[in-house]
């Protein structure tokens, strides 16, 4: 079976126009087989940028795991200066055309993990693809310590259900960790190195 976190050009593509609403702002997406959240923008992703206090980001910004881009551009939409990576070949052709219908200038480019980030950021958000399994999971969460400045954030979005509470307890480890919300089951963790 494919997944969104693969690159599978097997999968027929079925390209689709979505609208989306954040934060009572309108976004126009075209999504596709493949990629997640195909058919709107998922609730985690949205009670993530509900939950960031848009005037308290700074600096350079890191969308991992951009999918069809709605964190990325939604930053991008507020000024902020944003990198979208993904492994998946179709997520990043569909995120290139969403910037351009949402009118915002942002740099996309493909990774693996962090495999050709050359930089450290002020901050990572993400919606992690958490079906990688635990030890990818890691690897994306631990390893963004090293591509944060100090005092860089991580920022990211898990449901109860999938282990939000643990995590918090093993990133803990790592960064000093604040709960910026909960919400509908969804956990957003806000992790400064």
């Amino acid at each position: 079976m494919s997944h969104y976190f693969e690159n599978d050009n097997n999968v027929k593509s079925k390209e689709k126009k979505i609208i989306a609403v954040i934060n009572n702002e309108r976004y126009t997406f075209m999504t596709d087989n493949n990629v997640f959240a195909k058919r709107n923008v998922d609730l985690g992703t949205k009670i993530l940028l509900e939950s960031i206090d848009l005037t308290t980001l700074h600096g350079h910004i890191l969308d991992f795991g951009c999918g069809y881009g709605p964190i990325g551009i939604y930053l991008a939409k507020h000024g902020h200066i944003v990198d979208m990576v993904d492994i998946n070949d179709r997520a990043l052709k569909l995120a290139k055309c969403n910037a351009k219908l949402n009118n915002v200038a942002v740099n996309i480019f493909e990774s693996d993990i962090y495999n050709n980030i050359n930089r450290q950021y002020h901050y990572i958000i993400t919606n992690p693809p958490i079906r990688v399994g635990k030890k990818i999971l890691h690897e994306i969460l631990f390893g963004a310590y090293n591509y944060l400045i100090d005092g860089g954030h991580l920022i990211l979005v898990i449901h109860k259900d999938q282990g939000a509470k643990t995590l918090v307890k093993e990133l803990g480890n790592y960064y000093n960790v604040n709960l910026l919300n909960k919400n509908k089951g969804f956990w957003i963790i806000d992790c400064e190195k």
